[in-house]
């Protein structure tokens, strides 16, 4: 039973708390993570991070006032438990109960959904710049930021513009020597050369001090004492990159000492300027699993805690997607020495760790940075290299400018493999892939696909590293399918019948492929003859299988776990208008116009008709309809 967590209904509570209370409620929390876990996977090591963090903000500033914002907000489970929210925690991240992310709709402490990364100190920045242009500069603005999102380029636009500003901001870096896997790049050497300096910053300030009474005197020895007077203040001073962009450094600091990071939370408030906070966090602390492994630990499994060890059920899942993606891969490098795969700070969202270990020359993880990632795929492709570039489709919307004006304008053979395509499951609105066919089909020399199955998705990589110009291809996070039968190869443009039709057809864009023959052979079974479409392709659209399936078919229904609005069903309808056919006969199924919550795949597909039972639903309809509308031009 706790203490503490069941009579907090408001962060305001936690300004009473003496830091050995907190201490206290720390490892409640800490006890109510690992106990989350053993009733479903959710995010677990980045939490229990930044539990001491989140109390000592929370103790020092009124966030019903003042603003924090945390940076790609899987790490808001602490947030959540002491911001009212602890007798729903139970219901994280299932369907209709608490976001795993945070959500203004829960709770008056959260202002935004932060689900990507790197955006926190640009919205603190507009908050703090419209507190004071509306006569609210009392309110005091803070980001919480990790490392892994440091390097972000959006950061350092923010950084300089407030710095350009002279804003009254708090920026909190977190750092715990990690993004998902560990952080890679200059910044993260930058960052470790500051972590190991023994002279934190009372030390530095003592030292200054006394070399600040080092007269000066005669010409050239002043010059000289003035060179190694300032020589030695940088090197002593941590933090010179944050200083020369206009930040004060003040750190780093012990990120699990409650007491040591109040003291400076405190001294801060009372600062002016842009102020980078450095503080020392370990992910995974206080679960010695979690610590030693924080990269297994960021989203494991359901797993039941025995004395410290972590029990894991055992699973006889079918391989997802990804493993048939990252398989592909690696068969296309074996092959082929020219091609590469990179990934933005997702090796292991991506499952491409054995491909980083046995090609290391190969495999390039540039952090969190899309657009530069897009960028650098363009010029590995101009130079002659066949790159991969494997990220989320959601996050690949980060790099939208670098597509179109890098690869596709260039006509370069860049291949966008799109994880997480689709609905994500219990990581919601901001990680559903659902955008990413109708955000990629505008673009000129762009083949975008979409394999209906596993043998279509391992056949499409192949298909793409063959061809002259960009593609991208998408799959969600799901078990990988696979269609019985003989199968028509890969050809640019055509799509595959898998049966024919005369009352109805299924045209299927994706991995529903298998959903939309069971729902056929349901249909069957009542008496409609219903045929099967693969797309494959939504562009080049066949529209040879369109014209006949609107010719042959009384109905053509579109079927793809993406938007509606600009996606394949729009495509399908574009190419019957411009061929003059009968569009009134095309039904669309997809996401609608709205953002979709989180929940369980299947919870969410079968909510939208997207799964068996509703495809075959909405053909019932589809015919009923028709029928009385033939009857009734009959009367």
């Amino acid at each position: 039973m706790h203490k503490w967590l069941p009579k907090i209904d408001s962060a305001a509570s936690l300004r009473k708390m003496s830091v050995a209370e907190l201490t206290e409620l720390a490892g409640e929390m800490r006890d109510v993570l690992c106990n989350l876990l053993s009733n479903r996977s959710a995010h677990f090591a980045s939490n229990l991070g930044v539990i001491e963090l989140c109390l000592a903000l929370h103790s020092v500033f009124d966030f019903r006032s003042d603003r924090l914002i945390w940076d790609t907000g899987h790490q808001v489970y602490p947030h959540k438990l002491v911001t009212g929210r602890y007798h729903k925690f139970a219901t994280i991240r299932t369907k209709s109960g608490l976001m795993g992310y945070p959500n203004p709709i829960e709770s008056e402490y959260d202002l935004f959904m932060t689900g990507h990364a790197g955006c926190s100190v640009s919205t603190v920045l507009g908050l703090r710049s419209g507190d004071e242009l509306l006569g609210q500069s009392h309110r005091r603005s803070v980001a919480v930021i990790g490392d892994g999102a440091l390097p972000s380029g959006i950061v350092f636009e923010a950084m300089n513009n407030a710095a350009g500003l002279r804003s009254n901001l708090l920026v909190v870096l977190n750092d715990n020597k990690m993004s998902i896997c560990p952080r890679v790049g200059g910044m993260a050497s930058y960052l470790d050369r500051l972590r190991t300096n023994p002279l934190y910053s009372g030390i530095k300030t003592e030292v200054v001090r006394v070399l600040n009474k080092v007269p000066l005197f005669g010409d050239p020895a002043e010059r000289f004492l003035a060179q190694l007077k300032e020589a030695v203040k940088a090197g002593l001073h941590g933090g010179m990159l944050f200083e020369d962009l206009g930040f004060r450094y003040l750190g780093p600091i012990d990120g699990h000492n409650i007491a040591v990071m109040r003291k400076y939370l405190k001294m801060v408030k009372e600062l002016p300027g842009p102020i980078l906070l450095h503080v020392v966090t370990e992910k995974g602390h206080g679960y010695q699993p979690a610590a030693q492994d924080p990269v297994y630990f960021h989203t494991p499994p359901v797993f039941r805690d025995e004395n410290g060890t972590p029990i894991v059920k055992g699973t006889t899942a079918r391989p997802a997607y990804t493993d048939v993606a990252r398989d592909a891969i690696r068969r296309g490098m074996e092959r082929d020495t020219r091609v590469t795969v990179m990934t933005a700070a997702m090796c292991q969202g991506n499952k491409l760790e054995p491909i980083r270990d046995d090609f290391p020359q190969r495999f390039f993880d540039t952090g969190i940075c899309e657009s530069h990632t897009v960028a650098f795929a363009a010029g590995q492709a101009k130079a002659g290299l066949r790159p991969i570039v494997d990220v989320y489709s959601t996050f690949l919307q980060r790099s939208y400018d670098q597509i179109f004006q890098e690869v596709a304008l260039q006509n370069l053979p860049v291949t966008f493999l799109m994880d997480r395509a689709g609905l994500s499951g219990p990581d919601g609105p901001t990680h559903h892939g659902v955008f990413d066919l109708a955000y990629m089909r505008p673009f000129p020399n762009l083949v975008v696909m979409a394999p209906g199955d596993a043998v279509d998705l391992a056949g499409m990589l192949d298909f793409a590293l063959r061809h002259p110009g960009p593609c991208s291809l998408r799959y969600p996070k799901a078990s990988a399918q696979t269609v019985d039968g003989d199968r028509a190869p890969m050809e640019l443009g055509r799509s595959e019948i898998v049966r024919w039709g005369r009352d109805l057809i299924l045209y299927c864009c994706g991995t529903q492929l298998s959903d939309a023959l069971a729902a056929a052979a349901i249909l069957q079974e009542e008496g409609l003859d219903v045929g099967v479409v693969n797309a494959r392709f939504v562009k080049p659209l066949d529209r040879a299988t369109i014209e006949r399936a609107l010719r042959e078919s009384q109905f053509l229904v579109t079927v793809e776990e993406g938007c509606l609005m600009g996606g394949f069903g729009s495509a399908v309808l574009e190419a019957a208008s411009e061929l003059g056919l009968d569009t009134s006969r095309i039904t669309r199924l997809g996401i609608p116009d709205r953002f979709i919550e989180h929940g369980e795949r299947a919870e969410l597909l079968a909510d939208l008709g997207l799964d068996v039972q509703g495809i075959a639903r909405s053909c019932r309809e589809i015919v009923a309809k028709g029928s009385m509308c033939a009857t009734d031009q009959d009367a």
